[in-house]
């Protein structure tokens, strides 16, 4: 074996002014850092938004009118607002930076004749890199000596299997190399040293590398806008027109025909704000942070908060395969002896391996190194723990490696030459490779070589990575120049396979019964994508390749991805591509992946999902969605959670609509018919206090439909107030505003004082607006089912609704305050009546809008 001593000499590297020079010209060996979110800059980004202003601009309103509570209590509700995004935000960019430091790798580089040891952001062009085992590679670079060096490059290209690499040429242009394929000189930025070690020249760092490449591309895509915040800008809009208009025809009507121009102020102001709508953005900002809180704790970051309305309108989930479906780590799933017995050890828990298989086994761990970091020698480790523990197999401590034989470009095969005792002549050869160079060593037959390519086809149809082992014995210390020296015999094949995330399959189901389609877009080989996707209980009846893709134009691509659903050697342009085409097809297309090779597509999506846990920052900073435990499943829990708060805001959404109308409709009936004028500013503000927290805290912590998850994904050009939702909600502020008016007129009717009919249409108002509370909290189940649902807020809601009215009824202040007189047992028998009527009658109506509801 080549000494790691010798691999510095002739190696002089740059000086250390050389080297502080290019880092001044150059820059540092990072990813350039746009848009970093500040905490400063989530507040100024918060605070400019249109919504957010409406709700501070009302309260300034309120503020020179002289309303000082109203003021005050929406001043408050915008400060909680803030307070609560830019807490989620800037706890989520906590997190993020802490997985950037995490991700930062150390560099070993030669420098005036010395190794020195420095931060990886300080490697420059022209540096001499030291790689060993274990290493992550901090800069692109061409290898000047290389001894078995092996590199793994998942990140940059989706396959799960470490590459080769030689010494070549620095004459071959950076430009004609890509990720990805063995026997290349070429090192890169962010990929992982398995086997053996090198030195290289570096030729490329930060936005020059090929992990700069992809991350520049970042910059030319614009993420998805926020659908729904448009949709709500529009609506409040026309909503605050319309209230204005109806504010300034009411003072007009009550000043010319009443002739009190004071009073007539004061009735604006308390239609004004019977009809402003400042719960909307309110509703919708804390939503979408309480959103993001609850999906946080399903160990999902939401770095933007718009991708919590698309979540649930996702039809086509777009997912990679290493590291993503799988766990990224090798295991072996199938060994073969020439004799054609099979043993699956997946498949044979509780059972003893046959002893035939030991010595397969055994010299496969031999072929390996004591200490792997080759994740394909690490599963023949994992193999020899789990079943040969206590057999008394070769590999035991009484064995010294003394030789060995790298892999070379002409004999994909390495062997080790293991000693029993150090005094000892005899040697026992473990060789280990690919199939036929093994065989090549064995010198087996015609006939047997027929038979094991056949084994070999069969098994990798399976989608398994297939290698070969072979023994020899040695006797004596001259070692031959090259493995053929020694006489191999063959011992079987061993097929590894990246196992499929135990979550994947019912992950897979879910998302097929809620009427998302699953695709598998991948880097790695058709075969294995075939299995993977079989196994995930994917229906691939047709697999395309990147090949495929380079043979058709957008069009056909776009015709392409609506029946295909795995497609495998794909490059990350043509993942973008892929993703492009669903677009253009009308698919709402979520993005998952760990990659630098991801990145593009994630930002393309409408929902870019990046893995935390082993992601890479370009795959982190172009998503919208972070899994930190890198679990598939919690894909699905996102998606359920998506649609869950969706649909609770749309409850919160017609319930604010719905409770509108007749708060409206009390304060302009008198003006209209020439009656008592009933509410004043103080009424609507408490009317308010009770629909903000009902809106904000009821709403929002609902529980979720029980077909939340059987429902086709939701249209994204349907609006939020769609015209089923309007009609809906505008049915039931109509028929509330019916019962109470009808209570009103009747009290007149019946020569009450003022005061009381105040009391008690208020107090009948009160508990319309509970009756419609219940009737909004579920759209598919009756209120008796949705009464078996907890709902902790609602109950705190009621008790506080329920204590302030009690007060306004036995406290003589609080009654001067609202301008109430005494109401009577019958009275209040009546306001609770009124309420029941609302929820019973509606309940009934219910069933027959249902359908339009949830559509």
């Amino acid at each position: 074996m080549t000494s790691d001593s010798s691999f510095q000499e002739s190696f002089l590297g740059l000086s250390a002014v050389d080297a502080q020079t290019r880092l001044r010209t150059e820059g540092y060996n990072e990813l350039a850092r746009t848009g970093r979110r500040t905490p400063l800059r989530i507040v100024l980004r918060v605070i400019r938004e249109p919504m957010l202003a409406l709700l501070l601009g009302g309260g300034l309103v309120y503020l020179v009118l002289g309303d000082l509570h109203e003021a005050l209590l929406l001043l408050v509700f915008a400060t909680t607002s803030v307070a609560i995004t830019v807490v989620q935000e800037a706890r989520t960019e906590r997190v993020l930076e802490a997985l950037r430091d995490l991700t930062s790798p150390r560099a070993l580089v030669i420098r005036d004749g010395q190794r020195q040891r420095i931060a990886g952001r300080e490697v420059v062009r022209g540096d001499f890199i030291v790689l060993a085992e274990g290493d992550r590679v901090p800069a692109d670079a061409v290898l000047a000596r290389s001894h078995d060096l092996q590199t793994d490059e998942s990140l940059l290209t989706g396959e799960s299997v470490p590459v080769r690499k030689i010494v070549g040429s620095k004459a071959i242009g950076i430009d004609s190399v890509r990720p990805g394929g063995d026997d290349l000189p070429w090192v890169f930025s962010g990929s992982l040293v398995v086997r053996g070690n090198g030195i290289a020249e570096v030729t490329a760092t930060g936005a020059l590398s090929e992990i700069g490449r992809i991350g520049r591309s970042l910059t030319t895509l614009d993420a998805e806008p926020p659908r729904l915040q448009a949709q709500m800008r529009k609506f409040v809009g026309a909503f605050a027109v319309a209230g204005a208009a109806v504010t300034i025809v009411a003072v007009l009507l009550y000043g010319v025909l009443r002739g009190g121009w004071l009073d007539a102020a004061l009735v604006g102001i308390t239609l004004g704000m019977s009809m402003l709508p400042e719960e909307f953005p309110l509703v919708l900002t804390v939503f979408m942070a309480m959103g993001a809180w609850r999906i946080s704790r399903a160990r999902v970051l939401t770095r933007r908060a718009a991708a919590i309305e698309t979540l649930g309108s996702a039809t086509v989930l777009c997912t990679d395969k290493t590291g993503t479906l799988t766990q990224n780590r090798m295991s072996i799933a199938e060994l073969r002896l020439p004799d054609g017995q099979i043993f699956r050890p997946r498949q044979a828990s509780g059972m003893n391996m046959p002893e035939a298989f030991h010595e397969l086994i055994e010299f496969g761990i031999l072929g390996c190194a004591a200490q792997p970091f080759d994740p394909m020698e690490k599963a023949f480790h994992d193999l020899g723990e789990e079943w040969l523990t206590g057999t008394g197999c070769l590999h035991g401590s009484e064995w010294t490696l003394v030789h060995g034989y790298g892999l070379r470009p002409g004999l994909l095969s390495m062997s080790q030459v293991w000693q029993r005792d150090r005094e000892g002549i005899d040697h026992a050869i473990a060789a280990k490779g690919a199939p036929e160079a093994i065989a090549s060593l064995c010198r087996i037959s015609a006939e047997d070589s027929a038979a094991l390519t056949r084994s070999v086809d069969a098994m990798a149809a399976e989608g398994l990575r297939v290698l070969g082992v072979a023994r020899a014995a040695f006797a004596g210390q001259a070692w031959p120049d090259s493995q053929r020296g020694f006489s191999f015999e063959f011992l079987g094949l061993v097929g590894l396979a990246d196992p499929l995330r135990p979550s994947v399959p019912d992950a897979v189901r879910q998302c097929r019964s809620a009427g998302i389609k699953v695709l598998m877009v991948t880097g790695d080989y058709p075969a294995t994508a075939e299995a993977i996707a079989q196994q995930a209980g994917l229906d691939a009846p047709d697999l395309v390749t990147g090949e495929d893709l380079d043979q058709v134009s957008d069009e056909e691509l776009a015709r392409i991805v609506r029946t295909a659903t795995v497609f495998a050697r794909i490059m990350p342009e043509q993942k973008l591509r892929i993703v492009n085409a669903l677009k253009a097809n009308g698919e709402v297309v979520a993005m998952t992946g760990d990659g630098v090779n991801d990145a593009p597509s994630l930002k393309a999506a409408h929902i870019g999902i990046a893995m935390g846990g082993r992601g890479t920052d370009v795959a982190r900073e172009a998503s919208s969605i972070v899994l930190l435990d890198d679990d598939f499943g919690s894909i699905v829990t996102a998606i359920r959670l998506g649609r869950r708060i969706y649909d609770n805001l749309r409850k919160a959404m017609g319930f604010i609509l719905a409770v509108h109308v007749p708060i409206a409709g009390l304060a302009l009936l008198p003006l209209l018919f020439g009656l008592p004028i009933l509410f004043g500013p103080i009424h609507i503000a408490f009317l308010e206090m009770v629909i903000d927290p009902v809106c904000s805290l009821v709403f929002e912590a609902e529980t979720e439909e029980d077909d939340i998850m059987r429902r086709p994904p939701r249209d994204p050009q349907v609006p939020l107030f769609s015209t089923q939702l309007t009609a809906w909600s505008l049915l039931q502020g109509a028929f509330a505003l019916a019962v109470v008016a009808a209570i009103y007129l009747f009290a007149l009717d019946r020569g009450m004082p003022e005061a009381e009919v105040r009391a008690l249409a208020f107090f009948s108002l009160v508990l319309s607006i509970v009756g419609l509370i219940f009737v909004n909290r579920s759209f598919s189940s009756s209120v008796v089912t949705a009464l078996r649902r907890p709902n902790r807020a609602l109950a705190l809601v009621l008790v506080v609704v329920t204590a302030i009215l009690g007060l306004t009824l036995v406290w003589p202040q609080a009654q001067d305050l609202f301008r109430f007189g005494s109401l009577q047992i019958d009275d209040l028998a009546l306001a609770l009546g009124a309420g029941i009527a609302v929820l019973t009658l509606l309940e009934l109506l219910k069933p027959l809008w249902r359908k339009r509801l949830l559509t």
